[in-house]
């Protein structure tokens, strides 16, 4: 059974940056797709990018295209997500998650029931 941890979170001030891991163990992650998605206090979970398990064809969401960069290294088993030019509203909980035989699209890629592993999820808090 592939199990996912992520690491990486912490309090950064607005304009930092913060590299988000998603490590697999019992199982490879190479047949899967990635996904990191977050969430807000009070609000639902919300995908904020993926990357497909073959090309490396990445999605973002809007707000965040531009400062995220999602990326994967199959030899590590581990997939990353680059957070730069933080901003207070990019404070939430982070998940990685991953989809087994999944190939994204732009009107699919954030869809969560799509995605079968999740992480437990990391704190990443912006402010002053």
């Amino acid at each position: 059974q592939v199990q996912l941890v992520e690491s990486g979170g912490g309090l950064v001030q607005p304009g930092g940056s913060l590299r988000l891991s998603c490590t697999a163990s019992g199982g490879t992650l190479r047949f899967y797709a990635i996904g990191w998605f977050r969430q807000a206090p009070g609000k639902e979970r919300e995908g904020v990018s993926s990357i497909s398990m073959s090309d490396g064809t990445t999605y973002y969401t809007d707000s965040v295209k531009g400062r995220f960069t999602i990326s994967r290294d199959h030899a590590k088993n581990t997939a990353y997500l680059q957070m730069n030019n933080l901003k207070p509203e990019d404070t939430a909980v982070y998940y990685c998650a991953a989809a087994e035989y999944f190939a994204p699209h732009d009107n699919t890629w954030h869809v969560q029931d799509e995605y079968d592993l999740w992480g437990q999820g990391t704190q990443v808090t912006v402010s002053l």
